[in-house]
């Protein structure tokens, strides 16, 4: 870390297009810190579930704004190293992966004041620079002048499978390979079509389809990467 430069990494993609990992891998090789956007939608969904402000896939909007400022998020690192989601100082890093937030947190990230709320903390917390975080809009929105911009990609069918495999090691053996493919496919078009702020590349992201490459082999291109724009600023 000695003599480079802080820049801020952004990255962008689809869901379960494994930008999480890949960002958290990064992040732990440079030192820098982690900051995992998509939990921060997911826990204000799980917030909405465990509040009865869904009535099936219906949203209770209004009902939502005024009680946005009593949600508060926060991450911790536990004992492994590992950073943790917090909903108003529970940890809820496991419910916040499941299904039932899973099918639902696509609605929840297409409501305006939500975004523009998180997008406000997202901002706060990379002011310093050195972070790493992952989402939908990180490069074209919460940090369109970042330095380093990543749009994952991979088939609908390649992340549905990794999805359901996650799933089932996690001991939820309710959900079908269907069920999540079909949960992908759905959010898909939610993420892409929403009026505020849809996923979308950005025009100066490179973008990195990870389809058939291996854990080992993404993590070396984006090291590559990295030390590529470090070397650049250094000139």
């Amino acid at each position: 870390m000695e003599n480079k430069p802080l820049i801020t990494i952004a990255f962008d993609g689809f869901s379960s297009s494994g930008k999480s990992t890949m960002a958290k891998s990064l992040a732990k090789k440079i030192g820098y810190a982690y900051i995992d956007t998509g939990a921060m939608y997911r826990a204000v969904t799980l917030y909405c579930i465990e509040n009865n402000l869904f009535d099936g896939q219906d949203l209770d909007t209004s009902e939502l704004e005024r009680q946005m400022d009593r949600i508060h998020i926060t991450f911790r690192v536990n004992s492994e190293g590992k950073s943790e989601t917090y909903l108003n100082g529970k940890n809820v890093e496991k419910e916040i992966r499941l299904m039932p937030v899973s099918s639902k947190v696509s609605i929840v990230a297409a409501v305006p004041f939500v975004r523009r709320a998180l997008v406000k903390q997202q901002q706060e917390m990379g002011k310093g620079k050195g972070i790493v975080m992952d989402g939908r809009d990180i490069g074209t929105v919460v940090f369109p002048d970042a330095e380093m911009k990543v749009y994952v990609n991979a088939s609908p069918e390649t992340r549905a499978r990794r999805r359901y495999d996650e799933l089932q090691a996690k001991g939820d053996t309710s959900v079908t390979y269907e069920d999540v493919y079909k949960n992908v496919c759905e959010r898909d078009y939610i993420d892409s079509h929403r009026e505020e702020n849809p996923l979308r590349k950005a025009d100066d992201a490179i973008e990195l389809d990870n389809s058939n490459m291996t854990i080992g082999e993404q993590d070396e291109w984006l090291l590559n990467l990295y030390e590529s724009i470090i070397n650049k600023l250094r000139k």
